[in-house]
């Protein structure tokens, strides 16, 4: 295996503001706490440790018990759940949605990020445990977005008329969703594994909840992994004042907005992931989950007959915590509230909301933890490396959009040369005689010179695309082999990890695949990583 990494700058799939904030820019520093370096995790952890109460540890452990119930976990993971009870326990937290067979690559990534930095903490702070947390996003209600992964450049989809938290949603319909895999996998020992795989998480569960957490067990029990599941009554009672300063006191909605506003005049690159709401939570029960909004003084469900005065709701609240499920702005302070965590592991797009919530979470004095960029990787073939080798590609050449791949090599190995800028240059040289005669002369003269030099820059560019496209014509067969490895590394034209799932690769490389990400990932590293297999 062989790692080569590319600054996240440098790949054109990452925006500014997630840039800006690897590279660390001062503008940037009052909206997160400590810069995710390991020597900043002793004073995070100190910090966690003076706030984060004895009692919700004992809430914590029970909880996850009583959700491994039904669940044959490792030795690894229950010792992880035991140690959560002691104050020198603490974690480190990625979230993913509930994605059919877990849907794109980056699952992966991110749990690996997550172990590997438990890890490291451990070694360089030894008197203290790290526990891996995968949080589930089960009181999401976008199934649109979870009810299908890619196989070979075919959508495997589950097709079920589905209400409310996919984690509540029953698994019918899924055996369908297997014969449909099991029927393209082929019969090699690989396969057989994911076949098997599948039907025990998803034909011998009762709900895509249970489901995803067998899965997560499966795949990464042995590390300790424990999954938390949100939608749980005793948990959200430890968030009952802080739903309450949101509904009640619009503190969030405030806060938010105040931070959005200053990290927008930052920089005019920096776009919005997420907007606060007056009211950041959904009223959940079976087949359910839609927003709470008020209207002067009273308080509904949107497209139900829910109605309550702030008495009654409130009064709900002490009574079904359960019933209020946190939408994307309230769900990490959930998060923070419920687990000593230290640091949260997300792509670039979570990482932008969550650089809008650090006046929030100081306002109800709750510890902003560290924010770590996930680890993004393209994995590589021997086959395919063997391709670039030959096609003389540089692995920045790989990330290029591909029109401009195809335009650069054409440039690169054509035995013409389509770089027109001498003449361009020649051109300008002429013109500047003609500038110099107009300044002497009539000035209005001036401005038919402009347009004049104008149009032949504009026909010389004409000359060269045709030039270009001649020349693509002619070198068909290397252009032909320069799209068809792109596409193999960049389906779509998108990153690699954002589209393929996790079982093409387990198909060449069985349980290997999980050893050669944990020896290529490091979440300390925040670059690029280019992995060739």
């Amino acid at each position: 295996m062989e790692v080569d990494c590319l600054p996240f700058r440098e790949t054109g799939y990452f925006s500014s503001l997630i840039c800006d904030y690897l590279d660390e820019k001062k503008e940037l520093q009052p909206f997160y706490g400590r810069f995710p370096h390991l020597e900043n995790f002793g004073a995070q952890i100190t910090e966690k440790q003076i706030s984060f109460p004895q009692e919700n540890r004992t809430v914590l452990v029970q909880s996850l018990k009583r959700q491994y119930g039904a669940v044959s976990m490792s030795e690894a993971t229950a010792a992880a759940i035991d140690s959560l009870k002691h104050e020198n326990t603490f974690t480190v937290v990625t979230g993913h949605q509930l994605n059919l067979f877990t849907g794109p690559l980056y699952f992966l990534y991110k749990i690996v990020s997550t172990i590997n930095l438990t890890k490291r903490l451990k070694e360089s702070y030894p008197k203290y445990n790290f526990v891996p947390i995968y949080w589930m996003a089960t009181e999401d209600h976008d199934f649109d977005e979870i009810n299908y992964f890619n196989f070979n450049g075919k959508k495997i989809q589950w097709n079920f008329d589905a209400k409310g938290a996919v984690g509540r949603l029953p698994n019918e319909g899924l055996h369908e969703v297997f014969e449909v895999f099991s029927a393209v996998l082929g019969s090699t020992p690989h396969a057989n594994e994911l076949r098997l795989l599948f039907e025990k998480a998803y034909l011998q569960h009762s709900t895509l909840a249970g489901a995803t957490r067998f899965l997560a067990n499966a795949l990464f029990g042995d590390e300790g992994l424990v999954a938390v599941d949100g939608d749980d009554a005793d948990l959200k009672r430890l968030l009952i004042p802080y739903v309450k300063k949101d509904v009640f006191e619009k503190l969030p909605h405030q806060k938010v907005g105040e931070t959005i506003e200053a990290l927008t005049g930052t920089s005019a690159d920096y776009t919005i992931q997420v907007n606060p709401r007056e009211i950041n939570y959904f009223y959940l029960t079976d087949g359910l989950r839609e927003r709470i909004v008020e209207k002067n003084g009273s308080y509904f469900v949107n497209d139900t007959d829910f109605e309550f005065s702030a008495a009654e709701l409130e009064k709900e609240l002490e009574a079904h915590p359960e019933r209020f499920s946190p939408n994307v702005i309230a769900r990490p302070l959930y998060q923070e509230v419920v687990l000593p965590n230290l640091c949260y592991i997300g792509g670039g797009g979570e990482l932008a909301y969550w650089l809008e919530l650090k006046s929030y979470f100081e306002a109800v004095g709750v510890v902003f933890p560290m924010l770590l960029l996930r680890n993004s990787a393209l994995v590589i073939s021997r086959k395919q490396a063997d391709k670039v080798k030959k096609l003389n590609l540089s692995i920045q050449d790989l990330f290029l959009r591909q029109n401009q791949l195809i335009n650069k090599k054409i440039r690169q190995i054509s035995n013409i040369d389509i770089d027109f800028s001498p003449q361009k240059k020649v051109l300008e040289e002429q013109f500047e005689q003609l500038y110099r005669l107009a300044e002497q002369t009539d000035k209005s003269f001036l401005g038919a010179v402009k347009a004049q030099e104008a149009k032949q820059k504009k026909g010389l560019d004409k000359l060269e695309k045709r030039l270009l496209k001649a020349q693509k014509r002619k070198l068909k067969d290397h252009v032909v082999r320069l799209t068809d490895l792109q596409n193999q590394l960049f389906p779509n034209q998108s990153l690699q990890e954002r589209q393929l799932n996790f079982s093409e690769l387990y198909l060449e490389y069985g349980q290997q695949l999980k050893h050669h990400l944990f020896d290529a990932l490091d979440p300390l590293k925040q670059e690029f990583l280019v992995i060739k297999l």
